[in-house]
């Protein structure tokens, strides 16, 4: 039996989050079940963890943006209620100034009465000066009343939303908890020999089906160099070789399998979505064939998982719970696409490939599970 997978009869349970799609009743143990249906009952349950794990990345994505916010909110409101205490400061003064200077008799007949002509109407002028600046200061007031206001009530709404956000995220939490607990009671209801079968079925299907894709010239007899930022992208992923998987993690000591994407391009320098499902959804497409190091291939018909591509048939991933970041064969998930960060970049004239440890390929390379422990 690999170490890998008994490493992962130990730990799945540590993993646990957010969950789509209902998960199937186990069946009860039966030492003599077919190692195909065990391996399949498996694979379900791991690929449930999988797209709750990516439903937690997401919310907790929203709350953190959610948190900018209220932090945003709070900021202006405090801001805007400087801003109307001096106005209301103003306009105090103002009015006491106003009236000081008027005696109640009306512009004309003091002129009339004045001593000095002159010396009324340049009274007379800074009265009416006074005013304006009066009625102004007035109207500031009002505005920074009703946007005082207006920003108090965002940011309530925007309290609530956060306060919302926090519950959901908790209950995915919850969720992937739960789903990866079925898990660990698979694993501890299987007996040392089925548990040794199961692994060795994941390894035949893996190679078969690099087989079949390479044989199928889906992919390219040669691989194209990289761009400059695909190029550092790769050789961070590379350094984060042997680290664990864990899921919700997104560096430096742990990674789940978007968390180690993302953090590879954004230590590149090109900031790029955080779940696999938006990087499917945002980043620019293309084609296998076309596959250069750096893209991302992204697997499962939910884009629930994802891997950075390496070269020559081979990417880079955090499988699932209780593996580690290691080199697999593209192949080793049901691929549905790749997509380029950096499309309009132009690859490098020059390219040494890094090198890759003996020991970055060991391990199981399914990423049926890719969800990190809280």
């Amino acid at each position: 039996m690999s170490g890998g997978f008994l490493r992962l009869v130990c730990t799945a349970a540590v993993a646990a989050q957010a969950v789509l799609v209902p998960v199937p009743a186990l069946a009860a143990p039966d030492p003599q079940r077919p190692v195909a249906e065990l391996l399949t009952d498996l694979q379900r349950l791991y690929r449930g963890t999988e797209q709750a794990t990516e439903a937690y990345n997401a919310a907790e994505e929203r709350l953190q943006r959610q948190r900018a916010e209220v932090t945003r909110l709070d900021d202006e409101l405090a801001r805007a209620r400087r801003s109307l205490r001096t106005s209301r400061t103003d306009a105090g003064r103002l009015a006491r100034e106003q009236y000081q200077n008027t005696t109640g008799i009306s512009p004309y007949l003091r002129l009339l009465l004045a001593r000095d002509p002159q010396h009324a109407l340049d009274e007379g002028h800074l009265i009416g000066r006074l005013a304006r600046q009066r009625a102004e200061a007035v109207g500031r007031l009002a505005d920074d009343e009703r946007r005082q206001t207006d920003l108090a009530r965002k940011a309530r709404r925007a309290l609530d939303t956060q306060l919302t956000l926090a519950e959901g995220r908790q209950k995915q939490r919850d969720e992937v908890r739960a789903r990866l607990s079925d898990v660990e009671r698979m694993l501890a209801a299987l007996t040392p020999a089925q548990l040794a079968a199961v692994a060795d079925l994941e390894r035949t299907d893996t190679a078969a089906a690099q087989r079949d894709l390479t044989a199928s010239g889906a992919l390219s007899a040669t691989t194209p160099p990289p761009s400059l930022l695909g190029d550092r992208a790769v050789r961070y992923a590379v350094r984060q070789l042997g680290k664990p998987y864990q899921w919700g993690a997104a560096g430096p000591t742990s990674y789940d399998c978007s968390g180690l994407t993302s953090q590879a391009w954004g230590h590149a320098g090109t900031r790029i979505p955080r779940t696999s499902q938006e990087q499917w959804a945002h980043l620019p497409h293309v084609p296998l064939n076309r596959l250069r190091p750096g893209d991302l291939v992204v697997y499962f018909p939910e884009a629930s998982h994802v891997a950075l591509y390496l070269g020559d048939g081979k990417v880079v991933q955090a499988p699932r719970p209780g593996a580690k970041i290691k080199v697999s064969p593209i192949a080793a998930n049901p691929i549905l696409g790749a997509v380029r960060p950096d499309p309009t970049a132009r690859p490098l004239a020059r390219y040494s490939p890094p090198v890759i440890p003996r020991a970055a390929t060991d391990g199981p390379d399914e990423g049926r599970g890719h969800s990190p422990a809280l």
